[in-house]
């Protein structure tokens, strides 16, 4: 994954012209589908994860979400993807973790082998599509948050509509509002631009799910904030993104108002901390988990 979100953003672009051009529907697999699933929508599966392992579909508001729950134990880990990220972008940690905890992963509605959603998708609608899989598929609380770069602001907007239902947080380089964003990135960032798969409005589900934050109670929260080096910085293109990488860490100290309880980790890893060095995620995240128990 790119350093920054701008870059990240242009990326994406590109790789869907190339996708197009390259591909036809009846010859390629979805995109992203799970490689660790073998369900299929015709799959027969229990949808109680307080029982068992769940590997199949939810349906929310007519739309089939795919969610997969493994491992046993309490507080059960929710584990959210960055942005246009699938179930699979946890696969580095989630058979680790599931010999710990169950361990939960899902599909937001536009991605891997769930269903569309024509949009505008904003925070209401993320957070109400994640509380709607736990409650479908029986999912067990208390819960740990594990939310990755874009899919922080989810975890952050359900931790605050419901916090007697979280037992802790990780935010895994998760900024603060993109501050002055360049035309490109706003024109590419709307929900009905051709280039946005989520059909997210995503500047503003940023600054909907920063400015909702508050305190949730004494619960241990992590934020894994990466510090950008000067060619890092000097790399990006546009003046308010390399503002943005200068003050990450300082910015991202926003989200330790949550609990009093919080800490912050600075990492020198780029924003893909999980893709450089996806052992100091995995040790974030078990120790919040072992505080949660404490």
């Amino acid at each position: 994954m790119p350093n920054s979100r701008s870059v990240c953003w242009t990326l994406v672009a590109v790789a869907l012209v190339a996708t197009a051009a390259a591909c036809s529907d009846d010859d390629v697999e979805p995109d992203g589908a799970p490689s660790q699933s073998s369900a299929s929508k015709s799959t027969p599966v229990s949808m109680d994860a307080s029982a068992g392992d769940v590997d199949g579909f939810v349906s929310i508001g007519g739309r089939d979400l795919y969610v997969r729950c493994t491992g046993t134990g309490s507080p059960t880990l929710m584990l959210e993807g960055g942005d246009e990220d699938t179930s699979d972008s946890y696969s580095f940690a989630e058979a680790d973790l599931a010999e710990v905890t169950r361990t939960c992963v899902y599909d937001r509605a536009n991605l891997g082998r769930s269903d569309p959603d024509p949009g505008p998708r904003g925070l209401a609608e993320l957070v109400a599509d994640f509380d709607g899989v736990l409650k479908s598929a029986n999912i067990p609380g208390p819960y740990v948050l594990v939310g990755t770069s874009g899919g922080g602001y989810i975890s952050a907007g359900y931790a605050v509509k419901h916090p007697r239902q979280v037992a802790g947080i990780v935010f895994v380089e998760v900024p603060a509002p993109f501050r002055n964003p360049p035309a490109p990135i706003v024109a590419d960032t709307r929900w009905d631009s051709p280039v946005n798969i989520e059909k997210r409005d995503y500047l503003q589900v940023e600054k909907d799910a920063w400015a909702a934050r508050t305190r949730i109670g004494g619960i241990p929260v992590t934020v894994m904030s990466n510090k950008y080096s000067a060619d890092e910085i000097a790399a990006a293109e546009y003046p308010s993104e390399r503002q943005g990488m200068r003050t990450n860490v300082s910015d991202q100290r926003g989200w330790l108002v949550l609990s009093p309880s919080a800490k912050q980790v600075v990492v020198h890893t780029g924003h893909a901390i999980e893709e450089s060095d996806p052992h100091v995620v995995l040790d974030a995240i078990l120790d919040v988990v072992a505080a949660a128990r404490s």
